[in-house]
Formats: C-alpha cells, structure tokens, sequence
C-alpha cells in the first residue's frame, strides 16, 4: 500500500489535495459524502470509494480534509475497526485542544496520527510557495514524507500534536490582522477625491516589505530576553509610539474610516505605560499580548 493515498473530503481544498496526489503519480482513492464531488477527480484517474470503509481500506495513507473536527469524529466513528496500522493525517482546520482530544480518541483505533495545517489556498497547493504543517510521531511523519511533500514543502514541528494547528492558527491570525491593516490604510488613503487603491498599494507593498525585514531581529529578541534575560536593544519610547497611533486614529477619523483596530493599539500602548514601562520592544509587546504578564 506504499505510495496508496486515500482523500477524504472533497471540498475545495481535499479536491486540491487530491488532484495534487494525481498529478504526482500516486494511486488516489477519494471519498466524499457528496459523490458527484468525485466525478472530475474521476476522470482524471483517481478511484472513487463506495463507502468510507473502503476508501480506507484501500490506502496506507489516509488524508482528511472536512469541515470541522467534529465531522471527521463524525465519519471515521463508525469504521474505527479499518484504521489500524494505517497512518492517519487530518488536515482539517481546528485548534490545538481539538487535536489533542481527537488524537486521544485515535490512539485507541491502533491508527498512526499525524494533525496538519495546510499553508495555502486551494490554488496554490503543490506549488513551490506552499508548505504544510505536521505534528505528532516523527517516525510517521518519516514513514509518509515522500508523499506529504507532493503538497508542498512539509514541515515536522514535533512529537507535540497541538503545534501544527497552534502555528497553522498564528500564522492565519498574522494573515488575518495583515489585511486588516490592509484594508484600513486603502479605506484611508483613498478617502478623497482622486485617492487610488492601486497607486497607494504601490507605495505600501515596498514599505510593508521593509519593515518584515525587521521581524528576523524582534524574533531573536523575543527568545534571548525568554531564554536568558536579555534586555532587548531595538526600543522605542512608549510616549513616541502613542502619540504616533493617536495621530493615525485623528487621521482616521478625520477621514470617516472606523479606528476601532488603531484604538485597540493605543489602548495597548497606555497600558504598558500604566505598567511603569518607558521603552516599547518586541518583548514587551508579546508579553504584553499574555494576560497579566507585562509587569513594570
């Protein structure tokens, strides 16, 4: 059965994962509830599953992509008894005490598990900019390699099966607040007449750019002052950073764009100054972000 990959869900992103498996040349079973879902992988050369229970038997390797943690409970439940000495890799969104409770419950099936978070959008899996996230056993993770790379680029994080829907979620929230900023800034430069959504973007995507580029250095900032104490040299003072958020809320306002995610920062802000703190760092920032660990 080496190299045999079962898929099941076929909804935007399992049909993806499925037609990935394809086109690598693997030997793809695919399930769905809805089995028209099916028909175009179909035609392409997968298998099509009568039941759950045969689309497990037929693969060593067992990826499922549904809604919800809940409805994979939901389908593997009654077929437990096929998962045996199979290797389990759900790729379903969901959240790291999701995955520990699932993976509780599949230890029981004598099954290999291994929970993942997929980096990209349907269109762009199996491309070079995607990559997955895996954790749980390294030796399952080692045993099925070959064929979770067909994906994109896999990622093993650890025996620690919460870690790739812990990063899977962060990094979305980084995305998430990213286009939020996005849209603030474009709701405001274009406020009035003559404001372009594209000339301004010309002028943000360098700027953003840039400023990643200072991310590396408050990342190791972060780990020296956690691992060591370390005081951190990038800084700012705390009054020259609220005066600057409460300038962009005015702008903002001044515009008739809603402020409210400027305001959560300069609530923030105030309250690390509150705390007896005069200089802003990347750690003070994250610890400020953990409830009650930001002291002076």
């Amino acid at each position: 059965m080496r190299g045999d990959v079962s898929v099941l869900g076929l909804g935007d992103m399992g049909a993806a994962l499925a037609g990935a498996f394809l086109g690598a040349g693997r030997r793809t079973v695919v399930w769905n509830r809805t089995a028209a879902r099916a028909d175009p992988l179909v035609e392409r050369g997968a298998l099509r599953a009568a039941d759950v229970r045969a689309a497990l038997r037929a693969g060593g390797l067992v990826v499922v992509c549904l809604l919800d943690y809940a409805s994979v409970r939901e389908v593997l439940e009654p077929v437990a008894d096929e998962l045996r000495g199979r290797t389990l890799v759900n790729l379903t969104n969901g959240s790291p005490a999701e995955a520990a409770a699932f993976a509780e419950w599949i230890a029981a099936t004598g099954a290999a598990y291994l929970d993942g978070g997929i980096m990209a959008v349907p269109q762009t899996v199996a491309t070079p900019g995607a990559f997955v996230l895996y954790s749980g056993p390294a030796e399952a993770f080692a045993d099925w390699r070959v064929d979770l790379e067909v994906l994109g680029a896999a990622h093993h994080l650890g025996a620690d099966i919460g870690l790739a829907p812990l990063y899977d979620l962060a990094l979305l929230s980084g995305m998430q607040l990213m286009f939020e900023g996005f849209h603030l800034s474009v709701a405001m430069a274009t406020s009035r007449p003559g404001g372009s959504a594209a000339a301004f973007t010309d002028l943000l995507v360098p700027w953003l750019t840039g400023m990643t580029a200072l991310m590396p250095a408050f990342a190791q900032e972060i780990d020296a002052e956690a691992a060591h104490g370390t005081p951190p040299a990038l800084t700012q003072g705390i009054d020259v950073q609220v005066a600057g958020v409460g300038n962009m809320i005015a702008a903002a306002r001044d515009a008739g764009v809603d402020a409210t995610a400027l305001e959560q920062s300069l609530t923030a802000l105030r309250a690390l100054s509150a705390a007896g703190h005069r200089q802003w760092s990347a750690p003070l920032s994250v610890r400020g972000l953990r409830t009650g660990t930001a002291g002076p």
